[in-house]
């Protein structure tokens, strides 16, 4: 049956008609929606104080007194800035009407840097305090303005009482009082104690000391141990083992890998050893850190990795010189750890227990403890950690030196 080009018209004239009469409903629609939103009822009251602290966790009903309806989505709060934030959303009033509402907010910092000084510094005379290795940092602020406080000449000996202060942008202020010693440079002597015998932790130790059916008993290992006898090390009891994969040079300088990462991980997976990988990281950027991240994935992509792979920041001694906040160090360590869990591996953060305590703020990735205790004696640190590395000193049968011993703790 064929349409003529009349019939064709007609089609086109009733769903032009039809269009017409779909657009008017929709904008009739949109109009009303529009008055009902202009003249909904609209009854919140805030808190008087709206302010909230610098990574402070709260949602945006904690602000509200009350409120009529409820709101769509009650989120957290981004708090990762300092300064007024506009709180933007939706709730749907007692009518039935989704109303847009915002309220400002301030995000303050009322955490005072932190100094790392203990109570005395020496210099030989001539040599001037050398601040960029006292650690002066903030929770949020990149570069606090740290400096010394008092009058010393470090060409005269002599013991100068000095002050140590660091304010951040937000005005909070840490100070540390300490003694300047300025000493005549000692002579250098050719004595030393040959009968002075080195002390170790004996790995076998460790494994009856906290060898439980909640723990397992591990090292971790780099090129510094040289060619390791796997079968020895794990008929001596190594249930686990984290492998360094390598490096770089230097804060964007060129990576590396180590000497033996590729025998070690070889070995270990055809002797059925549980491996986690470690990279020694100099990263001082989001981006930098991601970098590393994928860098890693390309050299481990091939191998067995059952256990995390591990973010090691270890640069204290020039933290000043990174342009890092704590929180900024934080969330640089969490994208190198997402891109890792992207691509399927578990991931975790390594430091010691004092840094663990002072510097880093929590994160949703595990911890690796580095604690070393008088006789190998149980941490006292207070967090959550999923191992712990308790010597340097260790050792076992199956390498010649010395080695790092852990404790995995079972879920």
């Amino acid at each position: 049956m064929q349409i003529n080009k009349k019939q064709m018209f007609r089609v086109g004239i009733i769903f032009s008609i039809l269009l017409i009469l779909i657009l008017l409903v929709w904008g009739i629609v949109f109009v009303v929606q529009k008055i009902r939103v202009k003249y909904a009822k609209i009854e919140v009251t805030l808190q008087d104080n709206m302010s909230v602290n610098f990574l402070e966790e709260k949602k945006i009903s904690d602000f509200i007194v009350s409120i009529n309806g409820k709101i769509i989505n009650d989120r957290l709060i981004d708090t990762t800035s300092i300064g007024e934030k506009v709180i933007n959303f939706e709730f749907i009033n007692d009518d039935g009407i989704k109303v847009p509402y915002k309220y400002t907010l301030n995000v303050v910092d009322k955490v005072e840097p932190l100094i790392l000084l203990g109570n005395s510094y020496t210099v030989y005379t001539g040599n001037d305090i050398d601040t960029s290795k006292i650690l002066c940092g903030d929770n949020e602020d990149k570069n606090p303005n740290c400096y010394i406080e008092g009058i010393y000449d470090y060409n005269i000996p002599g013991e100068y009482p000095l002050t140590f202060k660091a304010v951040d942008k937000s005005g909070n202020v840490a100070t540390k009082d300490f003694t300047l010693y300025v000493v005549e440079p000692k002579p250098k002597s050719n004595n030393f104690n040959k009968n002075t015998t080195p002390s170790y932790t004996l790995f076998s130790d460790v494994y009856a000391k906290y060898k439980t059916d909640k723990t397992k008993i591990g090292i971790d290992v780099s090129g510094w141990q040289k060619d390791i006898d796997f079968d020895a090390i794990k008929n001596a009891g190594v249930e686990f083992i984290f492998i360094k994969v390598g490096g770089t040079k230097g804060t964007d300088k060129d990576y590396y890998v180590d000497s033996k990462f590729e025998r070690n991980i070889k070995l270990a997976n055809e002797k059925g050893i549980d491996v986690g990988i470690y990279f020694y990281s100099y990263a001082n950027t989001n981006e930098h850190a991601k970098k590393d991240a994928e860098w890693v994935i390309k050299q481990i992509k091939d191998y067995k990795v059952t256990l995390p792979v591990v973010f090691d920041w270890e640069n204290w001694a020039s933290f000043n010189d990174y342009n890092l906040s704590f929180f900024g160090l934080t969330d640089m360590a969490n994208t190198f750890l997402d891109t890792l869990s992207e691509a399927g591996y578990k991931g975790m953060v390594y430091s010691s227990k004092n840094y663990l305590e002072k510097i880093w703020l929590p994160t949703k990735y595990d911890t690796w403890l580095a604690h070393y205790t008088t006789n190998v004696e149980q941490t006292s640190y207070d967090g959550d950690y999923n191992y712990w590395q308790l010597c340097d000193d260790g050792k076992i049968d199956g390498i010649d030196g010395t080695v790092d011993i852990n404790i995995m703790y079972l879920d």
